[in-house]
């Protein structure tokens, strides 16, 4: 079996710097740790994480906490939080823990104050019930991706504004009467990124002095949610809005499906205008506000890791670029 010092040996440095190279502990030059990288894979070298720990006082193993691992999002995010881990010989230790369920009670309250993790990743922080403060009182380096806080380093788009974008390029095709699909009436009810896209919508409309004309129908951020709540606004033509947005791709892509069903065409007689540049929104020729969740879980890592090599270094919020992507769903008013 080969040991470190054959690694060190293979790629020409010293046991200590093939150690930092392989564990991202510590700097060494990006052509440094490729050498070593490759060193160890020809060697079948595998690090003895249990003696690894008991040396440094370090698992190499990060808690990464979702609401769930189904909605594209999540999905994408933890891809590009396990890419990056796995660049640097990290494990990852996953808990899918839907809002509001037992599941999600037990893994804040028993679960992580038992494990060790050199770092957690906490994405879709629910903003009335204190999840943030109760990780960051566990005393281990933390990066929420989505949910602003003081306290720890932060990876999100602007969702106020995004949703701002939204709306405001329904107005500038002349739409007057926009509705809303998505979020909860109760503030504690949605993730705080949905709060903040909601925001963000009252603001645009009021800022145009549309604010009479404001109609926000609660529902889950899915396909099946804006579809409901779709069909409950559009099925009335007395209040039925020229164009609607959601709260995310799902659910705008719920809204198009059912005005479809309602014999309502998207987009002469509904404009409609997502949220996340979804992997079917091309599909639906959504118009969406862009956000790329693979990079934010990269970038993730990246503060994470930063954060280890140095917990006193001050606290970083990281807003990753979106943009506006215009497609089909979209037109001016007849």
């Amino acid at each position: 079996m080969s040991t470190i010092a054959d690694v060190a040996a293979r790629a020409g440095v010293s046991k200590a710097t093939a150690s930092r190279a392989l564990s991202g502990r510590g700097y060494v030059s990006e052509s440094t740790r490729l050498r070593v990288a490759d060193a160890a894979r020809e060697l079948a070298y595998v690090a003895d994480s249990t003696a690894t720990s008991l040396a440094t006082g370090r698992t190499h193993a990060v808690g990464v906490i979702v609401p769930s691992v189904e909605r594209w999002f999540f999905a994408e995010l933890i891809e590009g939080i396990q890419g990056a881990l796995l660049e640097h010989a990290y494990d990852l230790a996953l808990y899918s823990a839907p809002d509001g369920s037992d599941t999600r009670s037990a893994v804040f309250d028993a679960v992580l104050p038992r494990r060790r993790f050199d770092g957690l990743i906490a994405a879709g922080i629910q903003p009335g019930s204190d999840e943030l403060d109760r990780l960051l009182q566990l005393g281990r380096p933390l990066v929420s991706v989505g949910a602003y806080g003081e306290g720890s380093s932060t990876v999100s788009i602007d969702d106020a504004a995004a949703a701002r974008i939204a709306t405001e390029h329904l107005i500038d095709l002349g739409h007057t009467v926009i509705g809303f699909i998505g979020g909860s009436a109760e503030s504690h009810g949605h993730s705080f990124g949905d709060g903040r896209r909601l925001a963000g919508y009252h603001e645009a409309m009021q800022a145009a002095g549309l604010g009479a004309h404001m109609h926000a129908v609660p529902s889950p951020p899915t396909m099946p949610g804006g579809y409901q709540a779709s069909v409950d606004l559009l099925g009335d033509r007395r209040r039925r809005p020229s164009a609607v947005i959601g709260v995310c791709d799902e659910a705008a892509i719920g809204a198009i499906i059912a005005a479809r069903r309602l014999g309502i065409a998207v987009p002469t007689e509904l404009s409609v205008v997502g949220i996340d540049d979804h992997q079917h929104a091309e599909m639906f020729s959504l118009t969406t506000i862009r956000q790329q969740p693979r990079e934010q879980g990269r970038e993730a890592v990246r503060l994470l890791r930063r954060l280890l090599e140095r917990p006193d270094g001050a606290i970083e919020r990281v807003v990753a670029a979106s943009a506006l992507v215009v497609r089909n769903s979209t037109s001016p008013i007849r």
